[in-house]
Order: structure tokens, then sequence, then C-alpha cells
């Protein structure tokens, strides 16, 4: 896609010869890969592959798990857990601590922010304020700050984050004891 659309903005008077064509077309074609390269590198986080074994039973649960909690699928599901349990061990000490849940979404699934206030009311005695960004045409920044037990903090950002059509969220803590 990229490396068409700048072939063909380059202007037709500028391409004297068939060789003087290729020449330029390769020309794009290399800056556009060192582009596509380097944006890449910025915007995503890699993801490494891995197989994993598991019995019927435990696949099951983990599809049940999967469908129950509206992940897009089981890679999103096990990578939630994973990050989970590392949060948990972390705070398993229930101390007082402050902190911000930071989801992003799109936007035009308004179905998601009538969700995120449904779960908010549940929670009023740790938020401290909840606000919305609106980063694009398409998502919409929500951040809530917090205050209270590291646990109760921890299940609020379970509910949140697993919001079908999440594309991301996150609880960051620390101690305010």
């Amino acid at each position: 896609f990229i490396f068409s659309y700048l072939v063909m903005t380059v202007p037709s008077d500028y391409i004297t010869s068939r060789e003087e064509e290729k020449i330029r077309i390769t020309e794009v074609f290399h800056k556009n890969i060192y582009l596509y390269r380097r944006f890449k590198n910025i915007s995503y986080m890699a993801l490494k592959r891995f197989g994993v074994s598991l019995e019927d039973n435990l696949l099951e649960s983990l599809d049940q798990y999967v469908n129950e909690n509206g992940f897009a699928n089981r890679s999103q599901a096990i990578r939630f857990l994973i990050e989970k349990n590392v949060a948990e061990k972390k705070w398993q000490c229930n101390h007082i601590v402050a902190g911000t849940i930071i989801i992003m979404y799109d936007q035009v699934r308004k179905e998601i922010a009538s969700r995120i206030t449904a779960i908010q009311q549940g929670y009023q005695d740790v938020i401290l304020s909840s606000s919305q960004y609106y980063v694009n045409r398409n998502f919409c920044l929500h951040i809530v700050t917090v205050m209270g037990t590291a646990s109760r903090l921890t299940e609020l950002a379970d509910k949140l984050t697993t919001i079908k059509g999440i594309k991301h969220g996150k609880l960051v803590m620390s101690r305010a004891d």
C-alpha cells in the first residue's frame, strides 16, 4: 500500500527514460522500507510466538474464560492472566495505594463507555476522578485516578480492562501509606 502510494506520487516529467524510472522506483522502495521498519518499531511492541500444550479440560476452561471475559482470542487471555499474576505478586501485601487505570478504546462503540460507567458506579469508594480524552476520530483515552487497598484497585482494573472492545488497559499503583 505505502509503496504504491509513493510511486504514484512521482511526477511523470521527472522520469525521462525507462532506466531512470527503475532507479527512481528502487529509491522510493528502499526509502519506504526504511520508514516502514522505523514506524513499526516505534508504534508496536514486538510479540513472540510460542506453543502451549494443554489437556482437553484445561483448554475448555481457557476457552470458557475467553468467552466469559470477552477476550478477542486465547493469546489475549493468556497475556492478561500472566500480567495479572505478576501484579498480584507485587501487591500481595494489601497496603493503601494510589494509582491510575488507563484504558484506550474505540469511541464509536458507545456500549463500551456505558459499560465503563456502570462498573465505576460500584467503585465510588476508591475512584477519585475519571476523565476522557478523545485522542483522534476513533480512539478515546479514559483515565481513572484511584486510591484504596491494592486488591480493590486490582479488582476494579480487571473489570475495566476486560470489557470487550478495550484496545489497551493498565493499572499503575504506588504505595500511599
